[in-house]
């Protein structure tokens, strides 16, 4: 179990085992017994058998770690994850048990994943610990809307929240933080079922510092929630949205109208279309935009978007049947900062390798894989003649030989191609650096 969270300085008797308040003020370790006993009464001491004993040096004490300031054992231990400080350093003894539980650890908490992580832990931490400014209770099972709600009560500095795939919290919880936690930045909470508008509607209208939302794969999720969350929340950096059917092109409307500041943009999957998209444009400081699945998503919407956001790096139009060579030609020219290129499964051949290859200076990752049209010229030319590239995906691109790949990775070794075979020699040559060795006999058997 995680160790009991920190508790206040005063409400506890001070450390003694490994140096008491002497260490803690950065003074020495307080006298053993023996020590007392030596350091007594001067009239009480024997003499020495051998008058010579008095003026020899006295033997250089052991160094102890805990000779150290506090403050350096804290830097010390603020290397060390969660569970090494719960459940190993916080062990040794009193006094590093009371480093552990500093208020500076408990700050920011991960605790994701962990199913001990009960409504009862949630109302300790909360309880003695109330400086948290972010939270990670991803895929923990255990507790419910009633921790949640104690956390956002008496954690009201609380700035990052993360819940992701905590599908027994509902639209209470998000309230509760909501109401409470004036001063979020950050709410990722993909795939909650119960999630729902009313939830939402409270970020948008409480949460003027919200910066960045995750909301993918909460499928209650609608217009009427995003609106609410566009106009309110206009310092709005980043938001994802994934799978939402029932987010439309209203959502990226409001949200290109209400929210200039925005520069990641995702929308994978979502009911949305290119009289949506062209919104889009409006954003400046648009640098990084996740496109995939948009089922009616055409080339002209995407040049635009190329052409008048100068400030994009990142563009994935991955599962967009459509994208054809002429469209990856224009984004080839016109995205003058554009380093990532995402294709996969698009209408695209050999000639959108070739025009990336010649017209773009800037473009370091492209990934055609499962593009069945790409052939070995392709893959051949790109390489050749690109001076930016240092990624290739192309995996399930059929048309592409092996063999070609392998002289490309010799000819190019600044380069990474991505393929079936070249993931596992680079998987099978990580396991080999980590020291992991083939079993013979069992495969002789």
């Amino acid at each position: 179990p995680l160790c009991p969270p920190p508790s206040s300085p005063t409400s506890e008797g001070a450390p003694t085992e490994a140096g008491g308040d002497a260490v803690r003020d950065g003074g020495t370790a307080p006298l053993s017994a023996q020590q007392q006993h030596q350091c007594g009464d001067a009239d009480c001491r024997e003499p020495p058998e051998n008058p010579c004993d008095c003026h020899r040096e006295p033997s250089p004490e052991t160094p102890d770690i805990n000779q150290l300031p506090p403050s350096i054992l804290l830097k010390i231990f603020s290397n060390l994850s969660l569970d090494e400080r719960c459940l190993s350093a916080s062990l040794v003894c009193k006094y590093w048990r009371d480093l552990c539980l500093d208020f500076q650890f408990w700050k920011q908490l991960d605790l994701s994943s962990r199913q001990q992580v009960t409504d009862e832990l949630l109302e300790k931490i909360a309880s003695r610990s109330q400086n948290i400014i972010e939270i990670n209770i991803s895929d923990c099972r255990s507790m419910s809307d009633t921790g949640v709600c104690v956390l956002a009560f008496k954690c009201p500095g609380l700035l990052r929240y993360t819940a992701y795939r905590c599908k027994q919290l509902s639209d209470t919880s998000i309230i509760a933080v909501a109401s409470h936690c004036p001063l979020l930045q950050k709410v990722h909470v993909g795939n909650q079922d119960k999630l729902t508008d009313e939830g939402l509607k409270q970020l948008g209208s409480k949460c003027r510092e919200l910066k960045d939302i995750h909301f993918g794969q909460c499928y209650k999720i609608s217009d009427e929630g995003m609106i609410v969350i566009a106009k309110g929340c206009l310092k709005l950096q980043r938001i994802y949205m994934q799978e939402n059917k029932l987010v439309t092109d209203q959502s990226v409307k409001a949200f290109a109208e209400h929210c200039p500041e925005l520069q990641y943009v995702g929308f994978m999957g979502c009911s949305v279309t290119s009289k949506g998209v062209i919104h889009l444009t409006k954003l400046r400081n648009l640098s990084s935009l996740d496109l995939r699945h948009i089922t009616e998503l055409d080339n002209e919407t995407v040049m635009e978007i190329v052409k008048r956001c100068k400030n994009l790096s990142s563009l994935n139009l991955c599962l967009n049947w459509i994208i054809n060579d002429r469209c990856v030609e224009v984004i080839a020219k016109e995205g003058q900062n554009l380093k990532e290129l995402y294709l996969v499964s698009c209408k695209i051949t050999d000639y959108a390798l070739i025009a990336i290859g010649r017209y773009s200076m800037t473009i370091e990752t492209v990934d055609v894989g499962w593009c069945k049209e790409i052939t070995d010229q392709g893959a051949t030319l790109i390489a050749q003649s690109s001076k930016s590239l240092r990624y290739l995906g192309l995996m399930r691109c059929d048309k592409v030989n092996e063999v070609t790949v392998e002289q490309l990775v010799q000819q190019y070794p600044h380069i990474t191609f991505s393929t079936v075979l070249q993931d596992c020699k680079r998987t099978l040559e990580r396991a080999y650096q980590m020291g992991w060795t083939p079993n013979m006999s069992a495969a002789s058997s």
